[in-house]
């Protein structure tokens, strides 16, 4: 660039000892000339100004191709039909070159301002009154404008104006790697720990590989790249695009970019010789008011590549779509990813694919840490290591709809009939084990929603419920991540199967169990279709149906009524489990569990009388040995029948129920 902004330099200078003679001497007209011609002189080798005819594209960069070159290519410039073009985005560079050539051109503008006039490039570019046109042309309507490379600033008469790079262009001409702070990138870089390899299977299938023909050929369309997971299909995409041979540009753009934003995208992946792969951050759900579609780099001359969840981002409507659905990885293809990324747990590999069914960048992570750990001399890494590192990633990203619930219950906690607890165990296992089942032994091949462990919990509440979940989150070594109803809930058409979508997205990236306490305000019975909110809730039904459908990881339904729940959810279910209130003796085993062994707990207590007189659930249970130890304390004394008692009473006064008495022999 240095040799290139010398010759332009050169040029200048001759313009200016033509348009303006004797300008030697003192003045900053005079300082500018001269620093021009000495910064011809040093790139210029002894040769004069007329051995360098042309322009960048005819004089190849000695270290191989160079952004200027990959921009033309992009852009369709050829010499010697677009010389012009070339040399006019290297003028509107020279003051990001070098501060002298700004102090030049300040000097020369009419408003005294540090950028190319556009006067002074048509006098040097477009001399003849004939070419004017063509300089306004390329300004206003030209492809280096529509494609975000140069800027028209400023108002007041054309010729007055300025001409500006984009912004941050300039660096990446330099070959730096930067962009602008208002234009958000996803990291593409992709990890030696864990090859593309494991991708091979989704690289074969048929849509996969049009695909990539089309990026190795780059024909301008549009590739839709569809799932659930955005960042999952934002890493895919970047995936596909190398493995055509092509860098990936990632870009995070909103749904509701502004054209300037739009064309400072493009102008970066074009210098970049890269393609764009786009993630909208925001649901596009209604057309454009004035009844045309909303658009996404429209102008971009080569293939896009854009990452959405179905009918959620905006196409380009007069260029070609192509669809690259984008599937959850196969246990073979998790096998691959695990041996890859962690060789000291090959033995585990196929454990670790039915627990953590996570995409490769995810396990690249992992990996780093676990190494990280071993490199300070911690033990070979277990898969309960693995787990841990999961969960410590699981909070950094959590939707503000869901709570995340470090789990310290275990089965010993459980108080429940055997069948219950046996169920629980089972549901734990078919998780652990479903690729042996599924996989190695080929059970229910091809078929959809296969995947996962979903049950149901119904019951009164404080029969234990939440206990069981956490307990089975324990039994896993992950997390209970806990759904907020008012959080995911939402008025607006539309809101609600957007904050679902964040809670299951949270859910597979924590690999945790995920909880939906009261779950018939979201997975009631459908009704008869009245009002067009009616049809939104069904379809928000039927949202929900697919997509816990295709949820890998262990899911609860908890409700107080099944009644309720609907039977499309019914059917999906692995487990339905009844959460009856608890017998005599089970009440008796609850006071025990509620009661620690280190609490002072006076001789005359008899919890079987509690429990026999006392018919309640294990939360009220609960609560009333917390508030019976409080009152000992504040009394002084070891737990007595007067303080259960006595907290026992308030929990019955709290629950709007009728008290039955107090024990024989005790008054209050």
């Amino acid at each position: 660039m240095s040799r290139e902004t010398g010759i332009l330099a050169g040029r200048l200078a001759a313009l200016l000892e033509t348009l303006l003679p004797g300008t030697g001497g003192a003045g900053p007209l005079a300082a500018g000339q001269a620093f021009l011609e000495s910064s011809f002189t040093a790139v210029a080798q002894d040769q004069d100004l007329a051995q360098f005819p042309g322009s960048a594209l005819t004089r190849p960069a000695a270290d191989g191709p160079h952004p200027i070159d990959r921009l033309a290519l992009a852009l369709g410039l050829h010499a010697p039909a677009d010389d012009r073009m070339v040399d006019l985005i290297l003028l509107a560079g020279l003051p990001e070159q070098h501060e002298g050539y700004a102090s030049v051109l300040r000097a020369l503008h009419p408003r005294g301002e540090p950028w190319l006039p556009v006067g002074l490039a048509a006098q040097l570019l477009f001399p003849a009154d004939t070419q004017r046109l063509d300089l306004r042309a390329a300004l206003e309507t030209g492809p280096l404008v529509r494609h975000g490379v140069l800027r028209l600033l400023g108002e007041g008469p054309f010729g007055e104006r300025s001409i500006g790079l984009g912004e941050g262009l300039w660096s990446c001409l330099l070959g730096l790697d930067t962009t602008p702070a208002r234009l958000e990138r996803f990291d593409v870089r992709p990890d030696p720990g864990v090859p593309l390899a494991c991708l091979a299977e989704w690289l074969a299938q048929p849509p996969t590989q049009r695909a990539a023909a089309t990026l190795a050929a780059r024909t301008p369309c549009t590739l839709m790249v569809c799932g659930d997971a955005d960042e999952t299909l934002h890493w895919r995409g970047c995936a596909l695009v190398r493995s055509a041979g092509r860098d990936a540009f990632g870009l995070l753009l909103p749904a509701g970019a502004d054209a300037d934003l739009q064309r400072l995208a493009q102008a970066h992946a074009l210098v970049r010789g890269a393609v764009p792969v786009v993630r909208v951050l925001e649901s596009v759900r209604e057309p454009d008011p004035a009844g045309a579609p909303p658009t996404l780099l429209p102008d971009f001359p080569d293939t896009l590549v854009l990452c959405a969840r179905p009918g959620s981002a905006p196409a380009r409507p007069d260029l070609p779509l192509i669809g690259v659905p984008v599937p959850a990885l196969s246990a073979a293809a998790r096998r691959a990813m695990w041996q890859a990324a962690l060789p000291a747990l090959s033995a585990d590999a196929a454990e670790l694919a039915a627990r953590f069914p996570v995409e490769p960048p995810v396990a690249a992570q992992v990996a780093r840490d676990l190494k990280a750990l071993e490199d300070a001399g911690a033990a070979a890494p277990t898969p309960d290591d693995l787990a841990s590192s999961l969960r410590a990633r699981a909070g950094l990203n959590l939707s503000s709809a869901v709570k995340l619930l470090r789990p310290t219950a275990t089965w010993s906690d459980l108080v429940l009939p055997p069948d219950r607890r046996e169920q629980l165990r089972e549901a734990v296992d078919r998780l652990r084990l479903q690729s042996r089942v599924l996989d190695d032994w080929g059970f229910l091949p091809g078929r959809a929603g296969v995947r996962g462990v979903r049950l149901l919990f119904s019951g009164p509440p404080g029969t234990g419920k939440t206990l069981s979940a956490e307990a089975m989150a324990s039994a896993l070594s992950t997390d209970l991540l806990v759904v907020d109803l008012s959080r995911v809930m939402s008025k607006w058409i539309g809101e609600t199967e957007k904050n679902l979508a964040a809670v299951f997205d949270s859910a597979e990236r924590a690999q945790a169990v995920l909880f939906f306490d009261e779950a018939d305000a979201l997975f009631g019975r459908r009704t008869e279709v009245s009002d067009a909110h009616d049809r939104y809730a069904n379809l928000e039904t039927a949202y929900l149906l697919q997509r816990l459908e295709r949820f890998d990881g262990l899911a609860v339904l908890a409700t107080n009524l099944r009644q309720n729940i609907d039977a499309a959810f019914s059917r999906r279910l692995e487990f339905a489990i009844e959460f009856e209130e608890p017998d005599r003796e089970s009440r008796e085993a609850i006071w025990r569990a509620h009661i620690p062994a280190a609490a002072p707990l006076a001789p005359e207590v008899n919890l079987y009388e509690l429990a026999a007189l006392y018919p309640v659930v294990g939360g009220l249970i609960r609560n009333a040995a917390v508030a019976a130890a409080f009152l000992a304390a504040a009394d002084g004394t070891p737990i007595g029948r007067e303080h259960l008692v006595r907290a026992m009473r308030r929990e019955y006064d709290k629950a709007g129920r009728a008290f039955p008495g107090l024990p024989l022999g005790l008054t209050l």
